[in-house]
């Protein structure tokens, strides 16, 4: 159990320090991870950028993630989609939804520069948890096309299938905890709020 989303980063922070000689580029998946990744590139005198995927949500049920889409409009779908009801006419409804709230999120995250290149760098994948994986694969699956020099996932907390799932996208996965019994991430923090744009806007211009 991590008391918040800080104490979580610090004890990722520990793990990473032999990456601090390496100035990494630490990308958050928002909206979660964006204020520890702010406190890891910190700590390992890295980077500090967002990496913009949106999971693809089950129909009837908001929390459940059937797949997830990155900035470029790659999909990945769940095996069990289809039998959460997802068929192909809902799947691309949702997909240009979350789409339009990446683009919304880029304009307003990073209004007035790119985002950071991570071509022939050491790259820090952040976020806050776990569940399916879905997003974390959208976002290292975005990150490879790239070309980091290295390429981590780092998580405090994580199902074993989704670890699974992610593993062969990343050159090295760091998480501090994969418990069996796992229904959803905020259930291993004490303080979980809801983190809001205006927070990540902020971490960004800081």
């Amino acid at each position: 159990m991590f008391a918040n989303r800080d104490d979580a980063a610090r004890q990722l922070a520990a793990r990473l320090q032999p990456y601090r000689d390496q100035h990494p580029l630490v990308l958050a998946i928002p909206r979660g991870a964006v204020p520890m990744a702010r406190l890891l590139a910190d700590a390992l005198d890295g980077d500090f950028d967002v990496v913009l995927v949106r999971k693809l949500r089950a129909p009837r049920h908001a929390e459940t993630a059937i797949g997830a889409v990155d900035e470029s409009g790659w999909t990945y779908l769940a095996p069990y989609a289809a039998a959460m009801g997802a068929d192909q006419a809902y799947i691309e409804r949702e997909k240009q939804t979350q789409l339009a709230t990446i683009r919304a999120r880029r304009e307003s995250y990073t209004p007035i520069r790119p985002p950071l290149d991570p071509a022939g760098r050491l790259v820090i994948v952040v976020d806050d948890g776990l569940a399916t994986g879905a997003t974390m694969l959208a976002a290292l699956h975005a990150l490879r096309h790239k070309k980091p020099e290295r390429l981590v996932c780092a998580v405090p907390v994580a199902s074993p299938d989704a670890l699974e799932l992610i593993r062969p996208l990343a050159d090295e996965v760091v998480c501090l905890h994969a418990p069996h019994y796992f229904q959803a991430v905020g259930q291993f923090y004490r303080h979980f709020p809801q983190v809001e744009d205006e927070e990540v806007i902020a971490l960004l211009g800081g």
